[in-house]
């Protein structure tokens, strides 16, 4: 069991991966997308590369793969098919009995994702965890850098007057993880198979956090 540091007062959730099971299913859109544009690559393969990324970083890796300069119009079509697709995601197990844990003892959340408000909206919805999240919804395309850098957190952070070192972070890639450090937030990697990532506390599963 791992317990949240007594001197918390904002947990800053992820989407993907942290409240909704989204990723398998984004990343198979993902891979259909860039095969469309030449570039034959699979779902687990699109993980792997550009998990906790942002579609710039993507389009960048397009760009680079097929050495050619490509329209973003692909973005667009991409965003439309996603959202269909997730249309009915599950939250993640367990993720749900851990928000009614922490706004019972009082903590405030919010969650940071680097998708667009659209994407969450659905999935959020599809969670049945749009309403307790509503008006505390922070998106990468809200601040001028998206993840590694910290400013989507730290946009967070000040929009509820907390200071940075009284935040939790969980995250569910090396990105994030990244980009909390970078905010110096204390951060919980949630990993399944129980990788290590330095700076942050690994856990398998949302029931070993106690407060």
């Amino acid at each position: 069991m791992v317990k949240i540091p007594t001197a918390t007062q904002l947990i800053v959730f992820d989407c993907d991966g942290v409240l909704v099971e989204s990723e398998t299913t984004a990343n198979k859109v993902m891979a259909e997308a860039l095969t469309a544009q030449g570039w034959p690559i699979t779902a687990a393969e699109s993980i792997a590369r550009f998990k906790g990324g942002h579609m710039h970083q993507v389009h960048a890796a397009l760009e680079t793969e097929l050495s050619r300069t490509i329209s973003r119009d692909w973005i667009t079509e991409f965003d439309a098919a996603c959202q269909v697709a997730l249309k009915d995601v599950k939250p993640v197990p367990g993720i749900t009995a851990l928000i009614t844990r922490v706004t019972e003892a009082g903590l405030k959340i919010c969650v940071a994702s680097q998708g667009p408000h659209e994407k969450m909206a659905v999935t959020l919805k599809a969670a049945g965890l749009d309403k307790i999240f509503a008006g505390r919804i922070f998106s990468s395309r809200d601040v001028q850098n998206p993840k590694p850098a910290p400013d989507l957190f730290l946009h967070a952070a000040q929009s509820f007057g907390i200071a940075p070192k009284h935040c939790l972070v969980i995250e569910d890639s090396v990105t994030g993880v990244t980009a909390a450090k970078a905010g110096n937030m204390p951060v919980f990697y949630l990993n399944p198979a129980g990788e290590k990532l330095s700076g942050a506390v690994t856990i398998r599963h949302p029931n070993e956090i106690t407060l």
